[in-house]
């Protein structure tokens, strides 16, 4: 399976930006859709965005929608979250994870097959 990690995170003021790279080694990143899931303390994970092998296909949550965008570059086994007008409920740890199926509008951790470790975003106000 592909490994991932992620890098980017940091400490940002609310209106910020900031943008999350997602580096992909052992397999190929191109046969795989990938997603951003992001996880604040007390709160479950959730699913900001998902990109299909082709780049054809996009979700957004719409917590996100209009200030996320994510971006793959198959040729550098790279996924990327640009985030801009950052918010201080954007704080969490950020996860990039893989699966080979499209999930349209619902995204759940269960049906990703490989995970990064995380990189946190924290969002001042």
């Amino acid at each position: 399976q592909v490994q991932l990690v992620e890098s980017g995170g940091g400490l940002v003021q609310a209106g910020g930006s900031l943008r999350l790279s997602c580096a992909a080694s052992g397999l190929t990143v191109s046969i795989y859709v990938v997603a951003w899931f992001r996880q604040a303390p007390g709160k479950e994970r959730e699913c900001v965005a998902a990109i299909r092998q082709n780049s054809l296909n996009t979700y957004y949550a719409d917590s996100v929608k209009g200030r996320f965008t994510i971006s793959r570059d198959n040729a550098k086994n790279m996924v990327y979250l640009q985030m801009n007008s950052l918010e201080p409920q954007d704080t969490a740890v950020y996860y990039c994870a893989a699966t080979l199926s499209w999930y349209g509008s619902n995204w759940y951790g269960s049906g990703m097959l490989s995970w990064g470790k995380g990189t946190p975003v924290t969002v001042s106000s």
